[in-house]
């Protein structure tokens, strides 16, 4: 059931499910909202564990019209859900909300017990030409200049650029409520927006983070020219000890839709060999 909390600027909605365990936040990426992790959710819960699932500012259900969508005023919404909730929270962060997540742990250590980076977006982009000898990679670099230009159909191409082999078995409902929401006035600019709002406060916090940390990489992951090296960039820069890699062969941006199973199976031992 969807619940709402007001914060400044205007209002989330999220959900809470299963319990009475350790609390779960899952936020998801650019252009979606928390049905995203429709398969991840409903497991962590069966599993045990508190789980909520939020939409994004100007994402799914949440309100339009904020005034920015950068990561770090994404990271504030989480901190006050993770607060109105009771914390702390294992927070989950895919892609630019990873990089937020990155952010709530430097920032606010009591509110984060552990953090599960998805496919996260945390470091300066840099860009090569070789890079574009990667034709997925190309490709997707393609589809979001299309998307910044507000084509929604770019978005379509960018998400079957993302998701490289096996797609999920509701893959076109999805696509069409992903589009759905997208053609509602207010959720393209917010998209659009987040798109460019840069790493340039997750980039830094990485050496403030301090709980346990894991990064998760799909192998094929078009957004990078290199997944496993982003990935091992990402841990590196983080304090010795502090974050872990683990790579889901196979999966492109979003294995938690792609392959939930491992994901969970991924997300539940690091909790367990964190004491979480």
């Amino acid at each position: 059931m969807t619940e709402h909390l007001s914060v400044d600027g205007g209002t989330l909605a999220y959900e809470v499910t299963g319990g009475p365990g350790p609390l779960v936040l899952l936020a998801h990426g650019i252009g979606n909202s928390r049905d995203a992790y429709r398969f991840v959710a409903p497991a962590l819960a069966g599993a045990g564990y508190r789980v909520a699932a939020v939409d994004l500012r100007g994402c799914g259900e949440s309100s339009v019209d904020w005034k920015s969508y950068g990561q770090a005023e994404v990271a504030g919404d989480l901190m006050a859900l993770i607060r109105h909730l009771g914390g702390p929270a294992v927070l989950v962060g895919h892609s630019l909300s990873g990089g937020a997540a990155t952010i709530v742990a430097a920032r606010a250590p009591e509110l984060v017990s552990a953090v599960v980076e998805l496919g996260p977006f945390t470091r300066k982009l840099a860009f090569s030409l070789g890079d574009l000898r990667n034709a997925a990679y190309r490709r997707g670099a393609l589809t979001m200049a299309g998307t910044e230009l507000g084509s929604v159909g770019a978005w379509k191409k960018y998400l079957e650029n993302a998701y490289p082999g096996p797609k999920p078995a509701d893959w076109e409902q999805s696509l069409e409520r992903t589009t759905a929401i997208l053609r509602e006035p207010g959720r393209m600019k917010a998209l659009r927006a987040m798109g460019r709002s840069g790493t340039a406060d997750s980039g830094p916090a990485l050496s403030g983070v301090r709980c346990p940390a894991l990064v998760v990489m799909g192998t094929l992951d078009p957004d990078w020219a290199s997944p496993q090296a982003e990935g091992e960039a990402i841990v590196a820069a983080m304090p010795p000890g502090v974050g872990r890699l683990e790579l889901i062969p196979g999966a492109g941006h979003y294995p938690h839709v792609q392959f939930p199973a491992e994901t969970v199976a991924l997300i539940q031992a690091f909790l367990g060999s964190v004491q979480v």
